[in-house]
């Protein structure tokens, strides 16, 4: 069903420096390495007795790759989730409805940065140094080490086309006037920039050919641009006027940052949406018999909940259902476009979410319009609690998985890398993934009831301090407190707080199977599962990964 072919690991990391060092000789468009550069690649890879895989392997028959990810979108917030859902999600739940939808999925962070540098490496966070950080602005840099493999490099040695249109929120690095590099958040380091020189650290060098997006939170920052490869084409000129923009209780989540006279904050997704479908048509109209993997990336539904002119007022859920519904409508647009091209069904499309739903999303949801989007569990985005980081994932691939499925399988969003390998029959370097397992065997119906990993591994909102570990049932959250939010202090989240059975213990472990909502801590109850999830996090702090280890890698 699938060819599979394994990369020589010589042949990987030649082909991997020659990628790397010619990053910097791309334009502005995002465009890959020029004939000459490619050429004396081939001509290297040639003297050392190399063929690159792509040069050989029919690439026309591994399947094209669609990840569609949400933000801030909790479990609760589509109909084939939430039966009790005030929010029409038909696209969605078509979605889920034609592939396999997945109960037991979680954000390997309860924050977007550190969830995204890990779907893009396979690895938690938490083991490289800044990997709690959020960035805004011109902070940096890139989370991603330059010599670190990401799922869009590895598929690129495989022969596909990459591109990536949305929000990036990884780190990068702009400079200012004099060369140097700009490495803060904050506002005044917005008006530094130096607009003419390239961006350093985003995606056009970690593996995309193509990106137009932001740099972090589109509607959420210091920075109102978009950036087109790796500049920046209209620059911010003027302070944004808030007073411009709709007022609600969905809608204070803005920073009054610099805005471009092309950034219109309540029509970023479409223009995301727009440029993805461009590059669909472009796609199988340019080079037809090439695969292609797409990331796009949404605005929605963070706040502020700014759904476009054509999407106000279509739920009776508020803005903020209006958003959900517009980030429905993007998915079907999608999946039309696919169709509409011919095809959709050599074509694995994903779909999931970087955390859990936000506070205030939450709070008023629930208050205002009877739908919670964290439901049925205990915590919101930040949270250690499932909440937090459980979240959608559905997954569909015409022949391939049968339609209408559903799985139980523990898995996290770092297990895309794997899987995606496995689809393409990619040979995965031990130094890379260190987090990941294929999901492939599950997708194929393959896997039975064996779990598919030993163990989740989970980051809340600060890196190490709140680090969490999940085995069968049992969830041992290694910290006091949610990992995130504080209950006791936030106006919102007050009449959310729950009561502390245990508040002597250093930690938190809950039996999800008797406890879904996590209201009991049986830390004093259960020492021996304490101590034995203890042990099982600190042996994969100490070994630096959770994967068994993968091919050894071979001298050059």
């Amino acid at each position: 069903m699938i060819k599979t072919s394994a990369i020589h690991k010589q042949s990987f990391q030649m082909h991997m420096f020659l990628f790397k060092t010619s990053a910097h000789d791309r334009g502005s468009t995002g465009c890959r390495p020029t004939a000459g550069l490619a050429v004396a690649a081939l001509t290297v890879l040639l003297l050392h007795g190399i063929c690159p895989t792509h040069l050989h392997a029919n690439s026309s028959q591994h399947p094209n790759i669609v990840f569609v990810l949400a933000d801030d979108l909790g479990y609760g917030d589509i109909g084939c989730y939430n039966p009790d859902s005030n929010i029409p999600t038909p696209h969605l739940d078509r979605l889920a409805s034609q592939g396999i939808r997945f109960t037991d999925a979680h954000s390997p962070c309860t924050v977007c940065t550190p969830t995204r540098y890990s779907l893009m490496t396979g690895q938690m966070a938490f083991r490289i140094p800044n990997g709690g950080r959020v960035f805004s602005g011109a902070g940096g840099p890139s989370l991603i080490a330059d010599d670190r493999l990401t799922l869009p490099e590895l598929l690129q040695h495989n022969g596909y086309t990459t591109a990536c249109f949305g929000k990036w929120h990884i780190g990068l690095t702009f400079f200012d006037h004099s060369g140097m590099p700009i490495h803060d958040g904050g506002p005044d380091a917005v008006n530094r920039i130096d607009y003419s020189r390239r961006i350093k650290g985003g995606p056009i060098d970690h593996g995309f050919d193509r990106f137009f997006g932001t740099a972090c939170c589109p509607t959420t920052d210091w920075l109102y641009a978009f950036i087109d490869g790796d500049r920046i084409p209209v620059p911010p000129v003027e302070k944004l006027d808030r007073s411009t923009l709709p007022q609600h209780p969905y809608s204070n989540d803005n920073r009054p940052g610099m805005v471009a006279p092309d950034f219109d904050l309540e029509e970023v997704d479409i223009q995301f949406l727009q440029k993805s479908q461009r590059f669909l048509e472009r796609h199988v109209q340019e080079t037809p018999d090439k695969p292609f993997f797409l990331l796009h990336s949404t605005q929605a539904v963070h706040l502020p909940s700014f759904p476009g002119d054509q999407f106000k007022g279509k739920t009776d859920s508020g803005p903020h259902g209006d958003f959900i519904f517009e980030l429905d409508y993007v998915v079907g647009e999608l999946m039309k476009t696919l169709d509409s091209l011919g095809i959709a069904d050599n074509t694995v499309v994903m779909f999931s979410s970087d955390n859990g739903p936000e506070v205030p999303t939450v709070y008023h949801m629930r208050h205002d319009h009877n739908h919670d989007g964290a439901r049925p569990w205990r915590g919101v985005k930040r949270d250690n609690w499932e909440g937090g980081h459980r979240v959608p994932l559905l997954v569909r691939w015409p022949g391939h998985i049968a339609a209408n499925t559903t799985s139980d399988q523990l898995t996290s969003l770092t297990d895309v890398f794997a899987t995606v390998a496995d689809i393409v029959g990619a040979t995965i370097p031990n130094s890379a993934a260190e987090d990941s397992f294929s999901l492939l065997p599950e997708l194929l119906g393959q896997q039975g009831s064996q779990p598919i990993r030993p163990y989740l591994l989970q980051q809340g909102f600060g890196g190490k301090k709140y680090l969490a570990i999940r085995q069968g049932k049992w969830m041992y959250l290694a910290h006091q407190g949610s990992g995130g939010n504080n209950y006791a202090k936030h106006k919102l989240l007050q009449e959310y707080q729950l009561p502390n059975n245990a508040p002597q213990a250093p930690g938190q472990l809950y039996d999800l199977e008797s406890d879904p909502g996590e209201t009991r801590n049986l830390y004093h109850e259960y020492p021996a599962i304490v101590n034995k999830l203890q042990q099982q996090l600190d042996s994969t702090l100490e070994s630096g990964r959770s994967a068994p280890p993968r091919q050894p890698n071979r001298r050059r």
